[in-house]
């Protein structure tokens, strides 16, 4: 069993064969500037944030040679993006996970602090 420590909460996970479970990351409650975020708009926010952190893999994420000629495309740390209507949704203890399989990794990102979830909630 992976065991990972988030503050005061301990969690035990496996996910099982090519399964990757990923904590979301959650919103903020200002803006950068300061501006309070009415819960309306935190509603958009989440439908567009599809942004988490790889928490565990299955023993048979990222073995599919077919599928993963050059390797896993993440690992246990890394910040990934997903697509929005996918995989199963979760909530434990306070936090939201998302079990994905491995191939609906759509990207890993270095450090996501610098974000904009409010961007597509702009008039461009």
């Amino acid at each position: 069993k992976i065991k990972r420590i988030y503050g005061d909460l301990t969690m035990k996970f496996t996910p099982l064969h090519d399964r990757v479970l990923v904590k979301r990351m959650e919103q903020d409650t200002k803006t950068k500037g300061g501006i309070i975020i009415p819960d309306s708009t935190k509603d958009d926010m989440s439908y567009l944030t599809t942004v988490g952190r790889v928490i565990a893999l299955g023993d048979l994420a990222y073995l599919d040679k077919e599928k993963f000629p050059a390797g896993a495309w993440c690992k246990v740390g890394d910040y990934v993006s997903y697509g929005k209507l996918i995989g199963t949704k979760l909530f434990y203890k306070g936090v939201r996970f998302i079990l994905l399989f491995d191939d609906q990794i759509t990207m890993r990102l270095e450090d996501p602090k610098d974000l904009d979830p409010t961007f597509n909630l702009a008039k461009h």
